[in-house]
């Protein structure tokens, strides 16, 4: 078990409020809870950095699994155990696969949209904010499809109904968070919204965990994903 700290590999801690920190790669200087527990602070910015490659794996991926593409894309070297990251990945692997089975969507400003709304997401949000960016970036993928906005009416439902129900599916399992964990159960769930409220079939196959390594924090059994039995 390696992946916590970015520089020393240490545990991370989280704070009680918010203190100013300096990222130890850029030295940008912001407010945060999060630091290990040497006192290295890594900004979501630095953390992400590299993520833009989601968009080349995703314009040449031919897979209707969203579940198969996101695998693909968390084998990629920017992509680390827990991270912000994700807020972006959900959402473009769904894009992807909703385009590759019949959705009718521009792909490339599609996940340009998701890259921009999914980047503002910070890490931490399941726990400080009680909403898994996982989730919310899958009521990102419905609302871009949809062209929702503030004032848009079924859409908006959609959107909300999309986050709402990808944020139950993973409180119901519980903490503490696991990024892989929650970006597979907002997968999962949005493949089946999508079939139900909009009529394409997007592919699901049985997910294998091949991350449970990499983190400190597992909950083994208790996790759909872990690949030994109970």
């Amino acid at each position: 078990m390696s992946e916590e700290c970015l520089i020393c590999k240490a545990p991370l801690t989280y704070l009680e409020k918010d203190e100013l920190m300096e990222c130890v790669l850029c030295h940008k200087k912001e407010a945060s809870r999060a630091v290990c527990i040497n006192g290295h602070y890594v900004c979501d910015e630095c953390h992400t950095r590299g993520m833009d490659s989601i968009m080349a794996l995703c314009l040449e991926e031919k897979s209707k699994d969203p579940a198969e593409i996101i695998v693909k894309i968390m084998r990629m070297p920017f992509c680390h155990m827990h991270g912000p990251e994700h807020h972006v990945m959900v959402g473009s692997a769904l894009l992807t696969a909703y385009k590759n089975a019949g959705g009718d969507i521009d792909l490339p400003a599609a996940l340009m949209e998701m890259q921009s709304r999914g980047r503002k997401v910070p890490g931490g949000a399941c726990g400080f904010w009680g909403a898994c960016g996982a989730a919310i970036s899958s009521g990102m993928f419905i609302s871009i499809i949809s062209k929702s906005n503030p004032l848009a009416g079924e859409e908006w439902g959609f959107s909300n109904l999309m986050t709402s129900a990808s944020l139950a599916a993973i409180g119901k399992i519980g903490g503490p968070r696991c990024c892989k964990r929650d970006s597979y159960l907002a997968i999962e769930t949005a493949v089946d919204f999508v079939y139900k409220n909009f009529g394409i079939k997007m592919e699901k196959h049985k997910i294998i965990c091949e991350h449970y390594e990499k983190n400190n924090q597992c909950i083994k059994t208790r996790c759909p994903f872990y690949p030994f039995e109970k």
